[in-house]
């Protein structure tokens, strides 16, 4: 189907397809399901369409995506058979929440800029969710690093942030300076609070540089498997194992490598 031709009737297909599946003559695998154990697969298939994002491939992203809708429409299913609600109510919440939490698009609103927007979002849903925190909606299951970030962005739409870049660096050297006298000191549960503060200033300095920390970890992870993988090879070209080359040479080689690695 073209794409200007596809306007999402064919998930209603995906629907009837998973109600089959768990109908009485379905599929015993997909009969045994609850909420508790499709919650790994959930976690899985979005970062593998993470993956698929980074990758660049239209096709494996389609594919991804398919992949997780399938997860949501499983669940919504789980929770019609509990009396919950179904798929059509999952929708019909998504949609509604756009539509209010836009009032610059379908009300009157004015906004200057995407600051804005997302100061009125919070407020939209701080009223929405009347009686519940500033963080409350942060997902406990995030990554550290990942809800590190949603926690700042949140905390800093109601003021709690530093005015620039520079307070934010300035935060890493004093929580460098606290982990540092909890190492000397030997004081193990010290030295993990302080280095939780040091994890949480580099992401507050990466928010307000406009960088993804997230990004950068996983390119500097990658960039260095792909370094050991290198010195793996010149290692076992000369006949050698990792584990028999010595720190001075081991250190050559990682400069090499290092030198030939983007």
């Amino acid at each position: 189907m073209q794409l200007s031709e596809q306007d999402g009737k064919s998930l209603t297909r995906l629907v009837e397809i998973m109600q089959r599946l768990l109908s009485p003559t379905g599929c015993p695998w997909d009969r045994e399901q609850t909420l508790e154990t499709l919650r790994p697969y959930v976690i899985e298939e979005a970062h593998e369409v993470v993956d698929a994002i980074d990758g660049g491939s239209a096709d494996e992203l389609r594919e991804e995506l398919g992949d997780l809708l399938l997860q949501i429409v499983f669940q919504a299913e789980l929770a019609r058979a509990k009396g919950w609600f179904g798929p059509d109510d999952v929708v019909s919440a998504i949609c509604d929440k756009l539509v209010r939490r836009h009032p610059h698009v379908f009300g009157d609103a004015v906004v200057r800029d995407t600051e804005e927007v997302l100061k009125n979002w919070e407020i939209i849903k701080g009223e929405e969710k009347a009686g519940r925190g500033v963080l409350d909606g942060v997902p406990r299951a995030l990554p550290a690093l990942m809800r590190a970030l949603r926690v700042g962005e949140k905390a800093a739409r109601v003021g709690f942030d530093w005015p620039d870049a520079a307070g934010a660096r300035a935060k890493v050297d004093e929580e460098l300076a606290e982990l540092d006298e909890a190492l000397a000191a030997g004081d193990r549960a010290a030295a993990e609070r302080e280095l939780g503060d040091v994890l949480f200033a580099l992401v507050s300095v990466a928010r307000k540089a406009e960088l993804d920390p997230e990004a950068a970890l996983r390119g500097t992870l990658e960039r260095f498997t792909v370094r050991v993988r290198k010195v793996e090879a010149s290692v076992a070209g000369s006949g050698q194992k990792l584990t028999e080359v010595g720190p001075e040479a081991l250190d050559r080689l990682w400069a090499e490598a290092k030198q030939n690695t983007p």
